[in-house]
């Protein structure tokens, strides 16, 4: 693995939840503290339970895989939402594409995975809207970024980290230049959202939609 790699999993791979949730867990503790104090008893429950749903919402498990590397992993946990062709002149790749949707429901992991391994070579922020993250005019509209990566061969695939109704945040823990492995952590979406991947079109995807998927673990499909 390369050293860029190691150190991002020493960063990130510490503690069995994601560090951006850190500052809510210990909010949450502190009120829970403050209201047992107070003797209040089911505003402390209340507490409990809203602190319990937020260690529970940003876990970060282990993940194994032992895929071929020509296999493209999915990036994210949750609802594989489908596929659709992309005709040359809308696809980011520049060459005729198929999307790729996963939608993340508040119950699923919200860490992302790098889908296959290679160079990131762009990585790009763009500022919207905050539309439901399952309808289709959120890849277009909401707040997304988008991450090109290089494999080895010379392909190129793109994956887009997009905020969705109540997602407010998106975190990236990777720069353009790093040498990436498939299924290696990079990022995180807070509070429900979705993520599209764009491959080229001769690529073989094996999800079907509606399927429950893997982040890192489940195989969409395998380049050509």
């Amino acid at each position: 693995m390369p050293s860029s790699a190691k150190a991002h999993n020493r960063i990130y791979n510490t503690l069995p939840v994601a560090k951006e949730g850190l500052p809510f867990i210990f909010l949450g503790l502190a009120l829970v503290l403050l209201l047992l104090y107070l003797e209040s008893i089911i505003l402390t429950l209340l507490a409990l339970l809203c602190t319990l749903f937020t260690v529970y919402f940003f876990r970060d498990p282990e993940r194994k895989n032992d895929a071929d590397e020509r296999a493209v992993l999915v990036p994210a946990d949750g609802r594989f939402l489908g596929i659709e062709p992309v005709e040359v002149q809308d696809s980011p790749l520049g060459i005729p594409a198929v999307k790729a949707s996963v939608f993340m429901s508040l119950f699923d992991v919200h860490v992302n995975r790098i889908p296959v391994s290679g160079r990131i070579s762009e990585i790009t922020y763009h500022p919207g809207r905050f539309f439901a993250a399952n309808r289709d005019k959120a890849s277009k509209h909401n707040e997304r970024n988008r991450i090109t990566l290089e494999t080895g061969d010379g392909q190129r695939i793109i994956f887009v980290q997009i905020a969705g109704l109540i997602a407010r945040r998106i975190a990236c823990w990777i720069k353009e230049g790093d040498e990436v492995q498939a299924g290696q952590r990079f990022g995180l979406i807070r509070f429900g959202s979705r993520l599209d991947i764009y491959l080229p079109a001769n690529s073989r995807i094996l999800a079907q939609r509606g399927h429950k998927v893997k982040g890192g673990q489940t195989i969409l499909g395998y380049l050509s």
